[in-house]
């Protein structure tokens, strides 16, 4: 009897061994959501609400997972999964948001009120106004020739700027990117001159995003 008992014991052990091990893995795997809320802000020192917890943060510091970078008056950069995001005065934000389907970029407002960020404009980068008037993507003629842009070889027009009218050539950008948000195919207007001084980033990218605004932070976000 103890012969014919040893096979049927055996299978059974290692079916409990195998099921502990799973669930231990499982354990181990399935990490929780963290929620994150900036509270306050001063130069490189911030105070998060991390999962109902305060904490007080310089830069450099962590808790429960999330690594304050840094910060200043206007918004904290956080790590949070080896992931970096920039996020505003009294914002909200969880790794929930975070799935691989769907991509965001915040953008604090500057003391002047405008929303200025870097984009990648057919792979070379550039500051940027996003400037939700603006119909088209906008640069002068030396902002396009840094950028590599055959402009003369586009459709000629005539715009008019706040104090002239200039002659302008309306092209088709390769590809422009904000924070990992890409469009291909962009149409843009490049201006005689030296307006405007910053480049606009015009509805021919932003009506491909989707854009929210609160508490002075813009946040561009689209799904795949």
């Amino acid at each position: 009897m103890a012969g014919t008992d040893f096979f049927p014991r055996t299978a059974l052990l290692l079916v409990v061994f195998l099921l502990g091990a799973f669930l231990l893995v499982a354990r181990v795997s399935a990490q929780p959501p963290v929620a994150v809320q900036v509270e306050a802000l001063l130069p490189n020192t911030a105070v998060l609400m991390i999962n109902g917890q305060r904490k007080t943060l310089r830069a450099g510091d962590s808790f429960q997972g999330v690594t304050l970078v840094s910060a200043d008056a206007r918004a904290a950069v956080l790590e949070i999964d080896g992931k970096r995001q920039t996020v505003g005065l009294n914002r909200m934000i969880t790794t929930q948001y975070a799935t691989p389907d769907k991509r965001q970029v915040d953008i604090p407002r500057n003391n002047r009120n405008q929303y200025v960020t870097t984009a990648r404009i057919n792979g070379r980068t550039a500051p940027v106004i996003v400037d939700t008037g603006a119909n088209i993507v906008a640069m002068n003629s030396g902002q396009a020739e840094r950028l590599g842009i055959d402009y003369r070889s586009g459709s000629p027009s005539r715009v008019e700027t706040a104090s002239d009218v200039v002659d302008a050539w309306v092209v088709k950008l390769d590809s422009v990117e904000v924070g990992g948000i890409r469009v291909d195919n962009v149409r843009a207007s490049v201006m005689d001159g030296n307006f405007p001084a910053t480049i606009l980033l015009g509805m021919t990218y932003l009506e491909h995003v989707e854009l929210q605004e609160k508490d002075g932070v813009l946040s561009l976000s689209r799904g795949w």
